[in-house]
């Protein structure tokens, strides 16, 4: 008695995790025969049908999860960091480089405004002497 119910708990654990292991599995990883047909033959054949899913039908572990998660790079290995950070210099001298230019003409501004200025007030005071 005890062995007949060990026996259907065994049955029934293989069958459910079989089952719930092929319907969480994609589509596109399964082997041999498409997900669809995984489950028909999970549930015609039970026992049998989970048995063949983990041996034959189940992706392998490896592959799939080599290929889908792709490790962090540190920021120096990272060539696309490299080229941001090099846009980001450049764009940073040149923003430099045309506020320097700016100031420059400010200045030059400042300095024609400045000695236009001084020559107005000499020519008003030689017309006074």
């Amino acid at each position: 008695m005890l062995l007949r119910v060990a026996l259907a708990v065994a049955v029934l654990v293989i069958f459910v995790y079989g089952l719930v292991d092929v319907i969480r599995t994609d589509g596109r990883l399964t082997r041999g025969i498409s997900k669809p047909a995984w489950i028909v033959v999970m549930i015609i054949l039970p026992v049998l049908g989970a048995i063949l899913w983990l041996l034959i039908g189940r992706p392998r572990a490896a592959a799939p999860q080599q290929q889908g998660y792709r490790h962090p790079t540190a920021p120096d290995d990272d060539p696309e960091f490299l080229r941001n950070l090099e846009v980001r210099r450049r764009n940073e001298a040149e923003a430099a480089r045309l506020k320097k230019l700016k100031d420059d003409l400010e200045a030059k501004a400042k300095d024609t405004d400045g000695n236009k200025g001084k020559h107005e007030n000499d020519h008003d005071t030689d017309g006074l002497k």
